[in-house]
């Protein structure tokens, strides 16, 4: 039926287009944001995930700037500490020189004096964003942190980790309450090292402490090593200028004696002769270093003081070594922690991204299918306007 006052046919022309145009806005919006989801409204769950992984994403950024200034406070540190070190190598080189007779220890002194200088200048200078950790109060108990990640646990609880370091007078350089607890401005005590060990001797096991030492430390002093097997026993004695030193196990030596025809156990058989430990060699008694490394004064002190100094440079030699070891070690994590939240926080992306953006080459056919569709929708609707128009023939 054909009539002039409901046109059926444009009517359904007219809902079909309608559908299109809205089919047309939606992917048109997909087209020009990227986003399949871009609100609420296109699919609630995947929305709030993103959202929610946005803001975490923001937060392992603020992290990753984090750790770049931490990155910055510890290698600022390191590299002060890492100066600092030569320096004392080069003052204990200058003692070990005025040891020589007939040197002028005035004049090392004078070198002694602005390697001093410098030092001070270094722990001054190694200071990053205000904060230095190479000079501190140690009568206060500190700990400075470096933020390492944000986290969110498997409850949606959220919380920053960091990585303390605590200050303290075997890392920091001096000590600026005036305490003199730093490795700089303490003097060590320098009492030679010693072990207890158990003596046989005519069947009766005794205990004596007796000094030991290191290998490096006969090293230091020319020793010739030997190595034999008795009784199927290896073991190792050391010659420094006909003083004989016998290896008790992996860290220590001591020193040794000629046993042979006396009922002591014997640890080494060179050729007939028996070396045994020598315990009369007894450890030397507690003294601490005449000086400071950063108030050595070498002008008229006796080479015995002059040995303990030495002793108690390699002290904080060693103290310093150990130190820059922690902060080389702090680094190290934080440069790892910085490559695992790069890729932490791409990761992050890739995942929003597979939820919420839109297939672009999907969208952009959708689209040329949808403008097809409307040019075909509006023929329709003219060819159904038409039809009311064809009446009018009818009554010509």
């Amino acid at each position: 039926m054909t009539s002039i006052l409901t046109n059926v046919a444009a009517m359904a022309a007219l809902s079909t287009l309608r559908g299109i145009a809205s089919g047309m806005e939606e992917t048109q919006a997909r087209v020009s944001s990227g986003l399949r989801v871009g609100q609420a409204a296109d699919n609630a769950a995947y929305w709030s995930i993103a959202t929610t992984m946005r803001s975490d994403n923001m937060a392992l950024s603020a992290v990753q700037d984090a750790l770049g200034l931490g990155a910055a406070k510890v290698d600022t540190a390191y590299a002060g500490m890492e100066s600092a070190i030569e320096v004392v190598k080069e003052i204990k080189a200058k003692l070990v020189a005025a040891t020589e007779d007939g040197v002028d220890k005035s004049k090392i002194q004078e070198e002694i004096d602005q390697l001093k200088d410098q030092l001070t200048s270094i722990a001054a200078a190694a200071s990053f964003s205000g904060e230095n950790w190479l000079q501190s109060d140690l009568s206060v108990s500190t700990t400075k942190s470096v933020v390492a990640s944000f986290v969110r646990d498997d409850k949606g609880h959220v919380s920053v980790k960091k990585v303390d370091y605590a200050l303290t007078g075997g890392n920091v350089l001096f000590d600026t309450s005036g305490n003199n607890l730093g490795i700089l401005d303490k003097q060590y005590n320098v009492s030679q090292k010693s072990v207890t060990v158990s003596v046989n001797t005519d069947g009766v096991s005794s205990e004596h402490t007796v000094a030991a030492y290191s290998v490096d430390e006969l090293i230091a002093q020319n020793a010739t090593f030997t190595t034999n097997t008795v009784g199927g026993k290896t073991t190792q004695l050391a010659d420094v200028a006909g003083t004989f030193y016998v290896k008790i196990d992996d860290n220590n030596w001591v020193e040794a004696v000629d046993v042979t025809g006396t009922g002591q156990e014997a640890v080494h058989d060179e050729g007939g002769t028996y070396y045994g430990i020598d315990t009369a060699a007894a450890p030397a008694t507690n003294i601490a270093a005449p000086f400071s490394v950063a108030t050595i004064n070498i002008i008229g002190i006796s080479n015995a003081n002059l040995d303990a100094l030495i002793s108690g440079v390699d002290a904080a030699l060693t103290d310093m070594t150990s130190a820059a070891a922690d902060l080389g070690s702090i680094g190290m994590r934080i440069d790892m922690q910085e490559e695992f939240v790069k890729k932490l926080s791409e990761s992050i992306d890739s995942g929003i991204g597979r939820l919420v953006d839109a297939d672009m080459n999907e969208e952009s056919t959708r689209l040329k299918a949808l403008q097809t569709q409307q040019q075909l929708g509006i023929q329709a609707l003219s060819i159904a306007n038409s039809a009311s128009e064809n009446i009018l023939t009818l009554f010509r």
